[in-house]
């Protein structure tokens, strides 16, 4: 039955593949038209939306054949969608929108078999995700004040920020981030810290190019400010009964999640070996350089390479991609894995340590895309 769905999924899918574009503007005409007070919940802006929503369903359906792997994420989707406050008959509006604008695009070769099993899959998925949101007892969003707020470059800042009540959450993990600079935009940034007794959170943001709120964050944030925090969500947790060592690859400010894991395991470690490799394009790109130092002076267990890609004149780093230098190391296969930085980069990580023949079940990471 699963099977069936699945290839009625994608074979419908391929009618309209070439236009999602379109589809996705019809699907939010259709919604904002038929109901006007959802609008309110979407950004000012729709140009990064406009795909967002369609995408992530779209991708979710499609995968309808992996239950064991969608199931968790859906429910903990459901728990991070609390911060918009869903209700239940959204979820019921949002599929009439789909299932339109699907049937609009597929044109005369949409079937009704096609329809049902949209249909089937979208209410199994609404109901993993509204199950998710009910187990959730907290709040759907933190308040918090931002009480520094660095620039570590021309486009990396590190800021602290401290929650108004009590938020608990595990090294690596991540949250959503909405500012008041660009509201109703909500973005996801890993804590580069445990949790500590006072309560603050850090966070590392690069500024992207075309990025509303990492540019915000980074350039506009100030001290004082007040920030909106999602539930925390994430996988790439330590797993406190391995007794193996460690490599932590990451590119750019994928190195916060992996500051928070060195920082846990700094509270209570004694036997566990680690070896942080750090990728970046240019020496400029190497911010934190002197904390990375101190805490392997600290740390006997802790060892750290650096590689730059593009910076072919820099002395103090191995040149090469951070995944092609690990592959000349190791060997690495007792070791568990911790992978953060940029969707290319993990892919790029993902491949070299299956060729490494590292199990799956020792690689721990956290896919944005």
């Amino acid at each position: 039955m699963r099977s069936n769905l699945s290839t009625l999924l994608k074979e419908s899918w391929t009618l309209v593949e070439d236009r999602q574009d379109k589809v996705a503007g019809y699907f939010y005409a259709r919604l904002f038209l038929s109901y006007p007070h959802l609008r309110h919940m979407f950004p000012v802006q729709m140009d990064t939306q406009r795909a967002r929503l369609l995408g992530a369903i779209v991708t979710a359906i499609q995968h309808f054949d992996d239950p064991e792997r969608t199931d968790e994420y859906l429910r903990a989707l459901g728990r991070d969608h609390r911060k918009f406050d869903v209700q239940p008959e959204h979820y019921i509006m949002v599929k009439s929108a789909l299932v339109d604008a699907l049937r609009e695009y597929a044109g005369q070769d949409w079937r009704l078999e096609y329809e049902q099993a949209w249909g089937d899959v979208y209410d199994h998925i609404a109901k993993r995700m509204m199950a998710g949101a009910e187990e959730e007892e907290g709040p759907p969003f933190w308040y918090a004040d931002v009480v520094s707020h660095e620039r570590r470059g021309p486009d990396v800042a590190v800021f602290t920020c401290r929650p108004l009540e009590p938020m608990e959450f595990r090294a690596g993990q991540y949250v959503s981030i909405e500012c008041a600079y660009q509201p109703r935009l909500w973005r996801t940034y890993s804590m580069a810290n445990a949790p500590r007794d006072d309560g603050t959170l850090e966070f590392h943001i690069r500024a992207v190019r075309g990025g509303q709120v990492s540019g915000s964050l980074v350039r506009r944030l100030k001290e004082g400010d007040l920030l909106k925090l999602a539930a925390p969500m994430g996988a790439m947790t330590l797993d406190r009964d391995s007794r193996r060592d460690i490599v932590c690859v990451a590119g750019g400010t994928g190195l916060a999640p992996v500051k928070a894991l060195i920082d846990e395991l700094s509270r209570y470690n004694r036997t566990r070996f680690v070896h942080l490799f750090r990728g970046v394009r240019r020496r400029e790109d190497l911010y934190d350089q002197k904390d990375l130092d101190d805490l392997v002076a600290r740390h006997a267990w802790l060892t750290l390479t650096r590689t730059v890609s593009d910076d072919p004149d820099f002395p103090d780093a191995v040149h090469g991609d951070v995944e092609e230098v690990l592959a000349d190391h190791g060997p690495w296969e007792d070791h568990d894995f911790y992978v953060a930085g940029s969707p290319t980069m993990v892919s790029s990580t993902l491949s070299t340590l299956t060729g490494l023949r590292v199990p799956i079940t020792r690689i721990k990471y956290d896919a944005f895309n």
